[in-house]
């Protein structure tokens, strides 16, 4: 298998597994100076299953990632493309967090 095939399937394999349309999954090589870059394009409704909690999931892609090109003697990044437009659905709770907290009942408090 030579190094495109490597790097490139890798990420595919892996996104297709956790993903709810495998179907929908490509990726884009491009080579320069700066290294791989490997462009990760999904259905939008899966976007959360590839970001994870707090981006956790695509961590741990990227550090997979870095681990198969260093193995390769090559830098591989990975970008997940955003179409334009996209909306990333805020929780409530940072919503929430957002909004300044009243703590005028604890302010004179002494312990």
């Amino acid at each position: 298998m030579s190094e495109q095939q490597t790097d490139q399937q890798f990420v595919e394999s892996i996104v297709r597994a956790i993903v709810a349309n495998p179907a929908d999954v490509k990726t884009e090589r491009t080579v320069d100076e700066m290294g791989v870059l490997i462009t990760l394009h999904i259905n939008p409704a899966d976007m959360g299953y590839v970001i994870g909690r707090q981006g956790q999931t695509a961590r741990a892609i990227r550090t997979l990632l870095k681990i198969v090109g260093a193995k390769n003697n090559a830098r591989v990044n990975l970008k997940i493309y955003e179409p334009e437009g996209s909306q990333r659905r805020v929780k409530p709770t940072e919503a929430a967090a957002s909004v300044e907290a009243d703590t005028s009942v604890v302010d004179d408090l002494k312990i």
